[in-house]
């Protein structure tokens, strides 16, 4: 219903469709499966069930880090989206990168979009537990102090309800299956309606 509602708001400002780009690694790019199953595919559909009209772009690298997700950014937002979802990190979990890097690499990617009044969407992701408890605590604590500083909306962990799951996840036990992008964009959807709403509103 809210969704809805802020569709009826939208609508009566503007005649297309929302321009969203999601910068991130392979969970983005669709690693293992084909474009229309990859999750800005299956995010678009998920909007148009709440009644949002949007086009996602899939600006996802396998393999990236926060590090490449900063070099890149310039030119993945090239035509002003009106909002940018960021998932980035778990490749520098997954290399034992330090976390400070980490935070530091993703906070100059939220300042320049700040910088850019393009509205954003953070993504968290949360550390393997083989890192070890010292590393998982100053990694996981990444997204929340970024999302506090920056004042941006926070989707916790891009892969709640998915990791652990066999059922949702391909062979590699790492990144989800058709199934599981599913339940990721369904569960991403009122944080991109409260993103959007802000964003429109500044």
């Amino acid at each position: 219903m809210i969704a809805v509602l802020f569709v009826v708001a939208l609508s009566g400002a503007r005649a297309e469709p929302v321009t969203i780009v999601v910068l991130g690694d392979s969970l983005t790019a669709g690693y293992g499966l084909g474009a229309e199953d990859a999750f800005p595919a299956k995010l678009q559909m998920a909007l148009a069930r709440s009644g949002i009209e949007a086009v996602v772009i899939n600006a996802g690298v396998s393999g990236d880090t926060s590090a490449g997700g900063l070099a890149r950014l310039a030119w993945s937002m090239d035509d002003g989206p009106d909002l940018a979802i960021i998932e980035l990190g778990a490749n520098d979990a997954l290399r034992g990168l330090a976390p400070e890097a980490t935070y530091e690499n993703l906070a100059a990617i939220l300042q320049w979009l700040d910088d850019q009044e393009i509205p954003s969407l953070l993504t968290g992701m949360l550390a393997p537990p083989n890192m070890g408890e010292e590393y998982g605590r100053a990694f996981n604590a990444i997204y929340p102090r970024l999302a506090e500083y920056f004042s941006v909306e926070l989707y916790p962990f891009f892969l709640d309800g998915v990791a652990a799951n066999p059922a949702l996840l391909q062979e590699d036990g790492m990144h989800p299956n058709s199934e599981g992008v599913d339940v990721i964009a369904a569960g991403v959807v009122p944080y991109v309606v409260d993103a959007l709403k802000v964003g429109i509103t500044n």
